[in-house]
């Protein structure tokens, strides 16, 4: 099973159709009682011998809860650290600072994870705390800025959307086809790309407003929310389909990778959502 999917066509279970186990020989003739100067072993039979550890959904769970505790526990630590903004302004320079460089490296740690053929549990906890440094310097940027405890909220609905969309995945039997793992990763690139177009416009003081708070930045927002939505249920067929497929035990840190940035982007877009309809 191929997917399109570049942060899961590297796992060994979307390049073949899985580990397939042989069936043990029924023929009588074939049979044998072995000697000592014959030792058999189980291949002997007619088995594949599986590897000590597989993927399942108790490494899933664990892996995920680690990389996602790493990003809160350096969310939390951001914005304990970071100086407080005043009226005037001040304590904003650095702020800003730590959402540039916790955002660039995690941009670029993702890439690496994303198109990297082993996965490295190593880069995926390096990602974890740069993602954490941004978005805990994101929130209290917005936190300053916006009334009605945005971030709280925005932080609740991302597990509420989380849980739900795993309780409508399990219920409804929603079943992802080719054409939708096209769709979402092309709407995933497509969005990125046009984030990264907008800033680059801003360097020329010139924008679309996507990231602004008018109707274009919300359109945008919703999209997003939207995608991330529609990514989380990639990963939840990515992770069925690869205990199923019986990938190695290591492969849970690429569904962790995976979930955490589908738990980021929808946090980000649902917290610029409320602070959208939090102005006056």
């Amino acid at each position: 099973m191929q997917s399109n999917n570049p942060i899961f066509n590297r796992a060994e279970g979307f390049q073949r159709g899985g580990v397939q186990y042989a069936a043990p020989q029924s023929d009588p003739s074939t049979w044998s009682l072995g000697s000592p100067d014959d030792p058999q072993t189980p291949a002997d039979y007619g088995f594949v011998t599986e590897p000590a550890s597989r993927m399942t959904i108790d490494s899933v769970v664990q892996k995920t809860g680690m990389t996602v505790g790493l990003v809160i526990v350096a969310a939390l630590a951001t914005w304990i650290l970071t100086p407080e903004i005043t009226v005037s302004g001040e304590g904003l320079g650095a702020i800003g600072g730590a959402v540039m460089l916790g955002a660039g490296l995690a941009f670029i740690l993702s890439l690496v994870n994303s198109f990297k053929r082993v996965i490295s549990p190593a880069l995926v906890l390096a990602f974890a705390v740069a993602e954490g440094v941004a978005l805990g310097a994101l929130s209290k940027l917005f936190d300053a800025q916006f009334e009605g405890n945005i971030v709280t909220n925005a932080v609740l609905g991302t597990f509420a959307a989380f849980a739900g969309t795993l309780v409508a995945y399990k219920t409804l039997n929603i079943q992802v086809g080719d054409k939708f793992r096209r769709g979402v990763v092309a709407a995933m690139f497509g969005m990125v790309g046009l984030g990264l177009m907008e800033m680059v416009l801003r360097l020329f003081n010139a924008d679309i407003g996507l990231f602004g708070f008018g109707p274009m930045g919300l359109l945008f927002a919703v999209a997003g929310l939207v995608l991330g939505i529609f990514m989380l249920i990639l990963d939840f067929d990515f992770v069925e389909q690869g205990i199923a497929n019986g990938l190695p035990e290591r492969e849970s840190w690429r569904a962790a990778f995976a979930m955490t940035v589908s738990l980021v982007w929808i946090y980000t877009n649902l917290l610029r959502i409320l602070a959208i309809f939090s102005q006056d």
